[in-house]
């Protein structure tokens, strides 16, 4: 038997074929417009939807965060245009979480909201989240890395921080069994991990 390779499977050009990963991305999107069209969303839609789009919200961004580690551990470079892509998806899944609990739990009811904001902290968490991935999805574009030169890289950083907050805020969110989160902040730690380790490996490599 012939022995396994990263070159065997073409990985290199498996990540970086964006129609492939875009329908991939759009799946789950996808099936939840089926399941509500076919009032097939549970005995609870409304909690299904949070979850669902909290869900893969989280998936897409530690995915997304996982292609620059794919970089310093495998010396694979393409997989790195899909950055824009992924965070797009990141955005879209998370406005239509946001949507879902302003929306259809609450009708827009702000007072209510305000209650449970104060009620739950965990709710604040996440608001934070989705605030800070606004300015991120409003300058992922060609002329806002022009314009805003250095300063992109660093308003982009903000993506770590966002993904503290949402893995801590689906923690809050779940009462007893805390498996699920668990594997997220896991992942999460391990990924940040990798990067500490590549830039203290560059701290090094300068010349004193």
């Amino acid at each position: 038997m012939r022995a396994f390779s990263l070159k065997s499977i073409n990985l290199d050009g498996y990540l970086t074929n964006k129609v492939f990963v875009f329908s991939i991305a759009i799946l789950p999107f996808l099936r939840l417009f089926y399941l509500a069209h076919n009032n097939k969303l549970t005995a609870h839609p409304i909690e299904y939807l949070e979850h669902s789009t909290g869900f893969w919200t989280l998936t897409i961004l530690l995915v997304l965060l996982f292609l620059t580690p794919i970089r310093q551990l495998f010396k694979l470079n393409k997989q790195i245009r899909l950055r824009r892509m992924l965070g797009l998806f990141v955005f879209f899944y998370a406005f239509l979480h946001v949507a879902t609990y302003l929306w259809l739990d609450y009708d827009f009811n702000y007072d209510e909201i305000a209650k449970d904001v104060i009620k739950h902290p965990r709710i604040l968490v996440g608001f934070i989240a989705f605030v800070l991935l606004l300015p991120l999805a409003a300058t992922s574009n060609n002329a806002s890395i022009k314009r805003l030169g250095a300063d992109w890289v660093k308003l982009h950083k903000l993506v770590y921080l966002v993904a503290i907050l949402a893995v801590t805020h689906f923690w809050m969110l779940v009462k007893r069994d805390v498996s699920e989160p668990m594997v997220f902040a896991i992942v999460l730690f391990l990924l940040l991990a990798v990067r500490v380790y590549f830039k203290f490996l560059a701290k090094l490599a300068r010349p004193s």
